[in-house]
């Protein structure tokens, strides 16, 4: 059984009626907070209780939405495997030994020696990391281009 026991927060989304809640829930007896979307036909969890209480409560402050800003949207990206990163270079064009060679190219210091450890052993890489960008864009690429290779190469 689910009671709703705080909102906090009521967060319009890109979807018409869908909506971020900030809640706190009694599920069972046991208190949980935590941010939960609510849809207006899903009969599931928790969903029924929260659209009672927001139909009891149509006066309730919703804070509209805002969309995520582009450094958010890179920041969610997911990241890629050492595999997927290198097939996405090859994919659009580019090869690994470019990007050793950008490296390679950069001046001699601490600076240079941790980007070839980053390129050489990384297991992941993050589209945010600033060594994605520094040499995407020696490479001659913009944010958006490394950002349609990155989300080509998830697929990989």
């Amino acid at each position: 059984m689910f009671e709703i026991i705080e909102v906090h927060k009521i967060t319009a989304t890109k979807e018409t009626g869908v909506f971020l809640m900030d809640i706190s829930l009694s599920i069972n007896g046991e208190v949980m907070r935590g941010e939960r979307f609510t849809t207006p036909d899903d009969p599931h969890g928790a969903n029924p209780a929260i659209r009672q209480w927001m139909n009891q409560n149509p006066d309730a402050q919703v804070h509209p939405y805002i969309p995520p800003t582009i450094e958010q949207i890179r920041e969610g990206m997911a990241s890629l495997t050492a595999r997927q990163f290198r097939l996405g270079l090859v994919s659009a064009g580019l090869t690994p030994a470019q990007v050793t060679a950008t490296i390679e190219a950069l001046p001699a210091g601490p600076d240079k020696e941790t980007a070839l450890i980053e390129w050489e052993y990384a297991t992941t890489f993050k589209r945010t990391h600033p060594l994605i960008g520094s040499v995407g864009a020696a490479l001659g690429l913009n944010d958006e281009q490394i950002d349609a290779m990155w989300a080509a190469a998830v697929n990989t």
